[in-house]
């Protein structure tokens, strides 16, 4: 279970209770206004967590990148990753700011770090919880940073394969990181329906024996919803204030109204998958004797005679005498007259 202090109230991370994160990302395009916007936003669709991604440009991306095929026709394809991205950077102390206004507002303030340097910022400012971002699960020298701080860690395998996952998931022990909960993630914006693999989060489950969740990327709400009912204990989802924004991951992250529409479709799910006992619900108790069946008897019946298949039969209600009964009733004496459909009784 992983804990997180948030206004001087530890809350849980990982419970019986699906961890939802907002994933704000850079959709606050550089200007810290907005980034306040979407924490607000976040909790007013309520959600566990925001987060957003802590870089410093140069560090992360080389002149020579070149934009993914969704941030092209997403953005102005003249500029490179590099320019790009230095567009939607936040300094340091942004974020340390960002982290105290969710403090005061009671939500947990996460950030993906994508360099070392933003790793030991977030280290410094007290990020409990550190999110490993699919591509850097082949960086050796940023896993043994994350790893060596001995602090939670959600792990995203967007690109991967069970290899990878697995050497990524020893680096991280080696250096003495104990809690860990993988995301199954395909990082394609928008994730093509027939690419989302669910399944595949089952497996590393079983493969790890870890908590595993998602990092959603398709159009819409109802791939997080399923990857709940298949035992999901994170979700990541992006969102945005408006999808018509400038950017490169606008266009695939969710608008307020699909956020609150993804969190309350999550909760009903939580309280639908139950507890595994079967057994009546409260709820239905009072519907066993309305639907089930008693024996009775199918037509007048006198003192003396026996009771046999051509005079008893089973109705509503089931108050009497249960039709799994039936063969210990079969040839007993009558003891009383009945009328039709009166409830047999011994």
């Amino acid at each position: 279970m992983i804990f997180y202090k948030v206004g001087g109230v530890f809350l849980s991370l990982i419970t019986n209770s699906v961890f939802i994160i907002a994933e704000a990302g850079v959709n606050h395009n550089g200007n810290i206004n907005l980034a306040y916007q979407l924490i607000d936003k976040a909790i007013e669709a309520g959600a566990d967590a925001i987060k957003f991604q802590t870089f410093k440009s140069n560090k992360v991306i080389s002149k020579f990148a070149e934009k993914a095929e969704y941030q092209k026709v997403n953005t102005r394809n003249v500029e490179s990753q590099l320019e790009m991205v230095r567009k939607l950077e936040l300094p340091f102390e942004d974020f340390e700011n960002l982290k105290k206004y969710c403090n005061r507002k009671n939500i947990i303030f996460l950030s993906t770090p994508f360099d070392i340097d933003s790793i030991k910022f977030l280290n410094k400012i007290g990020l409990e919880v550190f999110k490993i971002p699919s591509g850097e699960i082949t960086n050796l020298p940023y896993l043994n940073e994350i790893g060596k701080l001995k602090k939670k860690v959600i792990l995203s395998t967007g690109m991967s394969t069970l290899g990878e996952i697995e050497v990524a998931l020893n680096i991280l022990r080696e250096n003495g990181t104990k809690e860990i909960t993988i995301l199954h993630c395909n990082t394609e914006y928008p994730t093509p329906m027939q690419d989302v693999n669910l399944r595949a989060m089952q497996t590393i489950k079983e493969a790890f024996k870890v908590e595993v969740g998602y990092s959603d990327h398709t159009l819409g709400i109802e791939v997080p919803i399923a990857a709940v009912a298949m035992g999901a204990s994170i979700i990541e989802k992006h969102f945005t204030l408006d999808k018509e924004m400038e950017g490169p991951d606008h266009s695939a992250s969710l608008e307020l109204h699909e956020l609150k529409e993804m969190v309350k479709a999550i909760r009903n799910i939580e309280k639908a998958l139950g507890n595994g006992i079967k057994k009546p619900s409260e709820s239905e108790l009072k519907n066993i004797e309305i639907a089930r069946k008693s024996i009775v008897a199918k037509c007048n019946i006198k003192k003396g005679e026996v009771f046999s298949e051509k005079n008893l039969t089973t109705k509503r209600p089931g108050k009497g005498i249960s039709p799994m009964r039936w063969d210990e009733i079969i040839g007993k004496i009558v003891i009383r007259d009945y009328g039709e459909d009166e409830l047999i009784e011994i």
